[in-house]
């Protein structure tokens, strides 16, 4: 029993060291979000919208803002972070690989961000939506949440697949429905741009034709003798 503290501490470390990306960025996710309250209210409101998505923003600093708004939360609380970081992304991470997760996140954070944004760009152009919605404050990490919450659909087993399938769609999908807000048309495009990741996924890979379909033959398949060559 007296060792158990520190096999827990092992088998953490262990766990963090198999997702170095996850955790790095939730780490970067806290010292932004301890850093956010030792702001005065009216401060963190115009810094953070310096640093948002919206559509002001990303017609004057696409590549900067797309970047900073993943490193900054809208929110008092950091630990339910963790807690989804490490229940979708960490999973996420191990299974892909760092470069493949990284580009599910990516892909999801920043073309659910244009997809949606430019949706509220129409709604202000035809009156369903006011001028100055174009200095709304739209940051955080749920787009690329989605996206990589999304992709893990191809890492459950079925028939439980269906079922994390049919739970996701209804999480994502019944905001768009009621709500029918920017940010929800964008995390249902997020979700959406997971589930079209599949190729990224070992899954996929491991689709090709074994060896024997393809004719080819291994050497220590084949006994003949080698054919004689000429001095």
């Amino acid at each position: 029993m007296r060792h158990f503290p520190h096999r827990l501490w092992t088998r953490t470390a262990a766990w963090v060291r198999s997702a170095p990306g996850t955790y790095l960025w939730l780490a970067a996710l806290f010292v932004t979000t301890v850093a956010v309250h030792h702001m005065s209210p009216d401060f963190e409101q115009a810094f953070l919208r310096q640093r948002s998505t919206n559509l002001h923003e990303l017609s004057e600093n696409p590549v900067r803002v797309l970047v900073a708004s993943a490193f900054w939360i809208d929110g008092s609380s950091w630990w339910p972070y963790a807690v989804l970081y490490t229940l979708f992304h960490a999973p996420a991470e191990r299974w892909l690989g760092t470069p493949r997760w990284l580009a599910v996140a990516a892909a999801a954070h920043v073309l659910a961000t244009l997809i949606s944004e430019g949706a509220l760009l129409w709604a202000i152009r035809h009156g369903h939506a006011p001028t100055s919605s174009v200095n709304t404050l739209d940051i955080g990490v749920s787009y690329a949440l989605a996206g990589v919450a999304a992709v893990l659909t191809y890492r459950i087993p079925r028939p439980w697949r269906y079922a994390y399938l049919a739970a996701l769609l209804a999480f994502y999908g019944a905001p768009l429905v009621t709500g029918r807000t920017f940010t929800d048309l964008g995390h249902a495009t997020a979700a959406l741009i997971g589930l079209c990741c599949r190729p990224l996924t070992p899954a996929a890979a491991r689709t090709a034709p074994p060896d024997h379909d393809t004719g080819v033959r291994h050497p220590a398949q084949d006994h003949r003798p080698p054919p004689h060559t000429r001095d």
